[in-house]
């Protein structure tokens, strides 16, 4: 976007400084021409009277939030937006986009989840320098599986235990 700030001053806004979240294509999506928006000062070039300009600057990284929000291993429930042959784009709480590769979409009935589907998903990857966070509806009911299975397995152990005090003390 180009900015006049004076009539003898030109600033530009490069269009990945408009916003932390929304991935906007063109500025339009954004604002429109004449509509007065706030900017901060990037950088200076004086030889060429520029000025690199930053809107997204005036408020904090959500990322940063999100980092300590969507660590790995918590889990939230999302909506699938949209699904494709690689995966699924899922809305997380707080309008957090997420992506869900295609086997990890899998349901506990062997399904696929599909657009709509509102499902808990577990965070496996989160980079905040890359602007990603990966997640897996698979691994909510694998790991409630696996929760299951050492109960079982745990249960199973003591009840031998008590078989072997009790052969114990018969002997």
């Amino acid at each position: 976007i180009f900015v006049e700030l004076e009539e003898v001053v030109d600033g530009l806004i490069h269009i990945s400084d408009l916003s932390w979240s929304k991935k906007i294509k063109h500025p339009a999506e954004f604002t429109k021409i004449g509509d007065k928006i706030d900017v901060v000062v990037l950088e200076v070039d004086a030889d060429n009277r520029r000025l690199s300009l930053g809107h997204k600057q005036l408020e904090e990284n959500p990322r940063d939030v999100y980092e300590s929000l969507f660590g790995v291993g918590t889990v939230h429930q999302g909506t699938v937006a949209n699904v494709n042959d690689k995966g699924a784009t899922v809305i997380l709480p707080y309008d957090v986009e997420g992506f869900c590769p295609m086997r990890h979409l899998e349901k506990e009935d062997k399904s696929k989840a599909k657009q709509g589907d509102v499902l808990d998903f577990k965070v496996i990857e989160f980079s905040k320098d890359n602007k990603k966070i990966i997640v897996s509806h698979t691994r909510v009911h694998q790991d409630n599986i696996d929760a299951e299975r050492v109960k079982s397995e745990s249960e199973e152990a003591k009840k031998e235990r008590a078989t072997k005090k009790t052969d114990k003390k018969i002997n």
